[in-house]
């Protein structure tokens, strides 16, 4: 089995054309993007010179989703990345559109984490399948930008350690019961 926390190695050839050394055969630049929005790393090197030509490859990925209508950057903020380009602060860039893909990817994981934390249906048998359902669901919704935190099922202590949390818990339960209650004598 392949380690996952590597990127995966993928080189380009002299007819450019893209060979994925873990699968030992040739990858077209949608596979690539289908590898990223699956989680996985890529590091992208022409075999000759051993030049790193990721970024290259990324960049050619994003425009051609956008030149085919999948638009997810603002016309506004395609402007300013040009002009930061044109800029001597443009060092700020970086790590300013970094760090704000960060805070997304933790807001979404932390949204995720409370809506499981408040679902009754948690302890149910098949809720893992459902959730793992739902993950692939978001990540193909938000183009993989979850990162590597997922659903996680909720954990008994954290309702025990926070009585509020609980009584909300036990007030939904209780909802639910006289939900299906009501339910069963309308068969």
């Amino acid at each position: 089995m392949a380690d996952k926390d590597k990127p995966l190695l993928i080189k380009r050839y002299a007819s450019r054309r893209l060979y994925n050394t873990e699968t030992s055969d040739y990858v077209t630049l949608d596979d690539i993007a289908t590898l990223i929005r699956e989680g996985r790393e890529v590091q992208i090197v022409d075999l000759k010179s051993g030049d790193d030509l990721t970024r290259q490859y990324l960049l050619q990925i994003i425009a051609e989703h956008e030149s085919r209508g999948e638009s997810v950057l603002p016309v506004d903020v395609l402007n300013d990345l040009v002009r930061s380009y044109m800029t001597p602060g443009a060092s700020v860039v970086p790590q300013f559109l970094q760090a704000s893909f960060e805070m997304l990817r933790d807001g979404q994981s932390q949204m995720m984490d409370k809506m499981t934390a408040m679902n009754p249906m948690a302890k149910m048998p098949g809720f893992e399948l459902m959730q793992a359902q739902q993950q692939a669901f978001m990540k193909a919704m938000t183009g993989g930008l979850g990162g590597g935190s997922g659903w996680k099922a909720p954990d008994e202590d954290a309702a025990s350690s926070d009585p509020e949390k609980g009584e909300d818990l036990d007030a939904i339960k209780q909802q639910l019961a006289e939900l299906q209650n009501k339910l069963s004598k309308l068969k």
